[in-house]
Formats: structure tokens, C-alpha cells, sequence
């Protein structure tokens, strides 16, 4: 069973930089897509960005496009969303999540993934943007 376990929340101003990580237990040998995804308070999850361990293709939201990386560290054991020119608009709880997606998979096909494929979730942690 995988279990996602995120860090790295906390409080910025408009402007600043922060760095979540998610650390995975549990994985097989198998590929997976990776995603972080947010909810804003009253609003739907929103993927923000993905990544295929397959070849490590990644894909971003347009909002976040420019401002986010995602990066894999440590084979598929963790993976990091660097946040940077942070906006009020991005204060959410991040989710990291994970589905395994062996064969023709890529970055853009783990974004194009709806919520409820995705089978393991961490906990979340609370991203606030003040301006």
C-alpha cells in the first residue's frame, strides 16, 4: 500500500517562494504518475502539476505555469513542487497524490487524469498567501 506523507506548508507573502515535499512509502517497481493538486476553500481540487516517473515527463497547470517546478529526488520516493512569485490566488491545501501508470503514460496523461483516478493521497498541507 502506498502512503503519501506532504511537508513544507506555511504562510508567505505575495511574492515569496515556498517548497512542499512529498515523500512516498510503499511503492513497487512500477511507474506512477504523480500529482499535487489544491482546493482552495469553497472551490473544486485543481491539478496543478504532474509528473510521469515513467520518463519524467512533467505538465503544469496554465495558473502555475512559470512559477511552479515539480522535480522527482531520490528515484520515486519523493518529490518536490518548488513554489515561487507566490500569489494570494494560490492559498489552498495541497494534496499530493499517485496512480500507478505503467506503458504509454506521459506528464500531460497524469494531468488529463480526473481526482478519483488517482488511488493514494497524502494528508494535505495548508498553503496561505497573504498580499
Amino acid at each position: 500500500q502506498v502512503q503519501l506523507v506532504e511537508s513544507g506548508g506555511g504562510s508567505v507573502q505575495a511574492g515569496g517562494s515556498l517548497r512542499l515535499a512529498c515523500v512516498a512509502s510503499g511503492t513497487t517497481d512500477s511507474d506512477y504518475c504523480v500529482a499535487w493538486f489544491r482546493q482552495a476553500p469553497g472551490k473544486e481540487y485543481e491539478a496543478v502539476a504532474t509528473i510521469w516517473t515513467g520518463d519524467g515527463s512533467l505538465y503544469y497547470a496554465d495558473s502555475v505555469k512559470g512559477r511552479f517546478t515539480i522535480s522527482q529526488a531520490n528515484a520515486n520516493d519523493k518529490m518536490v513542487l518548488q513554489m515561487s512569485s507566490l500569489k494570494p490566488e494560490d492559498t489552498a491545501k495541497y494534496y499530493c497524490a499517485a496512480r500507478s501508470c505503467g506503458g504509454d503514460c506521459s506528464g500531460a496523461y497524469c494531468y488529463s487524469r480526473p481526482k478519483y483516478d488517482y488511488d493514494y493521497w497524502g494528508q494535505g498541507t495548508q498553503v496561505t498567501v497573504s498580499s
